[in-house]
């Protein structure tokens, strides 16, 4: 069977004189036999698969005959030859031992195969030539080394063969060595000069750098400049004097021109002043503006010809007096007659507030009606009523004013708060200044000007012990410590700060709280040489005096000015305490169980008033009489002054949440402050007459907060606040709750909510306490 046909043609060419031989064959069947090629190119496959000797194809006589006589249909597959031999060599195919048939190359006088004939994997005919080996005047010479032709193929697809790629010629380019005969090689040898230990991608071999490419990055790494001839420090030009002088200004004196008036300018001054008297040269003088009248505007009484129209902003009608009553007649009847009694009464009040301008008067005949004597005054009036008029009619706005005001929820959708008075707790001879609820929310107790700390069951009302402190000061604040692992009642007296183990507790819970207690003792023991111990100490930890202790207060702390206000921190462990006259002192933290007092502060701005933590944040915020100051105890710095814009502030508060804090103040006004806001007032509420004594939230969860003022009373207010930063904090008044009774201008001194429900208890100066359910 004969090969397919091609189109495609192979050149062999070879250059053994100055003037090349070209021999071209044909594949095609242009002027050949179809049993040609058959004959000559085709391979057993019998012998390429075992390896024995493959017969040689002859070309007998008629072939080359037939070879021959077709050059003139192939143009290009005559052989020149050299000037001597005069004509053509005809091709001749001598015996070869090789198992291919191989073509024939021009060399002198004799033709040498220049490839070998195979097949493809279609069985088409596939030429391979050797590779040409370039003498020293050969254009080759300069041909570059054999790279891999696979183009832009990754090498990873190669990674299962064991060749990288194909040569120009189709041959396989082996892979380089790897691995440990890599290492082996690298320690065998020496590292040539350009290694870089990187991988040719299109090679796969290791990449070497020439000596210019290495002067290069040798440049690159010692921060120069990678050109040649380039240089960093050029000559300085020179663009001023060298000259270095002392003065830069000259010593020498003023010449006497400059203080000497210039006659050429005083010549041309006094031409010009000159012209001015002559009146050639007139000063600039603004054009007056002259209205001209319009002989096109035509002006008319616009109510001359007044006729009916159609209601329009555009339209002004006349106004029209109402028409005449009985009133206006020169003989009403006698029921219109005014009485003497309200003529006097017309008669002496003002004009401005009588309800019309004349009285009624009867005449028996219109010729006896005399004139008006208000004529002039009317007419006049009524002329500037006119003149002063509008020329369009404005329309009113009809807005109803509770529209105006925003919609506040129903106080009843709000509940629950507390609305009625549960239990009165009598015992207290003089004010009750404080009162706390405890963790549980099962006892109250309560501080007053008696020097009694006194602790009652929260729903009966019963009380079950007291604990007088002090016989000349008054209990000015009690706070429980938070937490429900232990109950401890701390209170102020004076300059005395006491903490007292009530006896309600389980015996359990007592003596963990004893053991909190007595834990100080044992670190001032084991630490004698504390720093605390060298300097003055802010404050004293001693045992209280034996009536004390029997009365099971179990430890007592001496500051220096008396204690208005205790904070507690969230853990149980750290206490803060305010004393307004303490002035550097004022301020003082204290440390449980470590019995250790510091004060943060060296001198405040103002006076201090109140304290308080964060509730889940290490910030701690101090209020003095005009502003509240936010500090950052870890990194003991100083966040934001918030500005409540008060005289004087009385107490605040800080929400659960962290974010919105309530200020009470002296001057009658509660401020609510969002702190991611602005450092000034959200709202101001303003409900009391009298000052503010103390303001506090609800601590368990519940949208409620609630003030206390000396005019008696109590605001409980809902204040809703949510997580959304584009959702403003919602504030409704829901309640006022009276009942305490004010004496000498004092009324509802302190107050505090339930931990969980919505109960409320309120200290007042008539010395009871009240809880509100």
């Amino acid at each position: 069977m004969a090969p397919p046909e091609s189109n495609k043609k192979r050149k062999a060419i070879t250059k053994d004189s100055v003037e090349a031989d070209e021999v071209v064959l044909s594949d095609g069947t242009d002027g050949l036999e179809p049993g040609f090629l058959d004959s000559v190119l085709s391979q057993s496959e019998d012998e390429s698969s075992d390896g024995s000797e493959s017969d040689t194809s002859n070309l007998d006589g008629d072939d080359i005959d037939d070879f021959e006589g077709s050059g003139d249909d192939l143009m290009s597959e005559e052989v020149p030859l050299d000037a001597d031999s005069g004509g053509h060599v005809p091709l001749k195919v001598n015996g070869s031992s090789e198992s291919e048939p191989k073509l024939l190359e021009a060399s002198g006088d004799e033709l040498q195969p220049n490839h070998v004939i195979t097949q493809d994997a279609n069985g088409n005919t596939r030429y391979v030539y050797r590779d040409i080996d370039p003498i020293y005047d050969s254009d080759d010479s300069d041909a570059p080394e054999t790279t891999n032709t696979i183009g832009n193929i990754p090498l990873s697809f190669y990674d299962s063969y064991p060749h990288i790629g194909y040569d120009i010629n189709g041959k396989k380019i082996a892979r380089p060595a790897k691995g440990e005969a890599l290492d082996a090689l690298l320690d065998s040898i020496d590292i040539p000069k350009g290694w870089t230990g990187l991988t040719d991608p299109n090679t796969g071999k290791p990449l070497e750098l020439t000596e210019q490419e290495l002067d290069v990055l040798r440049r690159i790494q010692m921060n120069e400049i990678p050109e040649d001839g380039f240089d960093p420090y050029p000559a300085t030009v020179e663009y001023f004097s060298g000259k270095t002088e002392t003065m830069p200004l000259s010593a020498a004196p003023e010449p006497k021109r400059r203080f000497i008036p210039s006659k050429h300018e005083a010549k041309r001054v006094m031409k010009i002043v000159r012209a001015i008297r002559e009146g050639r040269i007139l000063p600039y003088k603004p054009p007056l503006e002259e209205e001209e009248e319009d002989l096109d505007i035509k002006r008319y009484d616009i109510w001359a010809n007044e006729a009916p129209r159609l209601d329009h902003p555009m339209n002004v009608p006349a106004p029209k007096l109402p028409p005449p009553g009985y009133e206006e007649s020169y003989h009403p009847p006698p029921e219109y007659l005014p009485d003497p009694k309200e003529r006097k009464l017309w008669e002496e009040a003002d004009e401005e507030d009588r309800d019309r301008d004349y009285l009624p008067s009867d005449h028996k005949s219109l010729r006896k009606v005399p004139g008006y004597d208000g004529f002039i005054k009317e007419k006049f009036e009524r002329c500037l009523d006119l003149y002063l008029a509008p020329r369009i009619r404005r329309s009113k706005l009809s807005i109803d004013p509770e529209s105006l005001l925003p919609k506040l929820p129903n106080p009843d959708e709000l509940r629950p708060f507390p609305t009625t008075c549960a239990t009165i707790f009598h015992g207290h001879e003089g004010r009750v200044r404080s009162l706390a609820v405890d963790p549980s929310g099962v006892w109250l107790a309560s501080g007053g000007d008696d020097g009694t700390i006194r602790i009652w069951e929260l729903l009966t009302g019963r009380q079950l012990c007291y604990v007088k402190v002090s016989s000349d000061e008054a209990v000015n604040v009690v706070r429980w410590r938070p937490g429900t692992d232990a109950v401890i009642l701390s209170a102020a007296a004076g300059e005395d700060l006491y903490f007292i183990i009530p006896a309600i507790a389980s015996p359990e819970l007592e003596t963990r709280s004893r053991s909190l207690l007595d834990a100080g003792f044992g670190y001032a023991t084991s630490n004698p040489s504390s720093e605390s111990t060298k300097k003055t100490s802010a404050a004293q930890w001693t045992r209280p005096a034996t009536h004390l202790l029997e009365s099971d207060v179990l430890l007592q702390t001496r500051l220096r000015s008396t204690v208005k206000v205790i904070s507690w921190h969230r853990r149980g462990d750290y206490l803060a305490t305010v004393s307004p006259s303490g002035q550097s002192s004022a301020v003082a933290i204290h440390t449980l169980s470590k019995h250790l007092t510091q004060q943060p502060f060296r001198r405040l701005k103002g006076i201090p008033q109140s304290a308080q933590f964060h509730p889940a944040k290490p910030i701690f915020f101090v209020a003095t009489q005009r502003t509240i100051r936010s500090y950052d105890l870890s990194r003991q710095e100083l966040l934001k002054i918030i500005q409540p814009g008060a005289r004087w502030i009385s107490s605040f508060d800080v929400h659960p949440l962290g974010d919105n804090i309530i200020v009470g103040s002296y001057d009658k006004r509660l401020l609510w402050h969002d702190l991611d806001l602005s450092v000034r007032p959200y709202k101001t509420l303003r409900y009391h007459k009298k000052a503010i004594r103390q303001v506090r939230f609800h601590a368990g969860g519940l949208p409620l907060f609630a003030d206390a003022s000396d005019d008696g009373s109590l605001q409980v207010f809902h204040g809703k606040v949510v997580g959304d930063m584009m959702e403003n904090a919602t504030i409704v008044p829901v309640k006022v709750l009276k009942g305490h009774k004010v004496v000498k201008d004092l009324g509802v001194l302190d107050l505090d909510w339930h931990p969980r429900e919505p109960w409320m208890v309120s200290a007042g100066a008539d010395g009871t306490c009240r809880l509100w359910m």
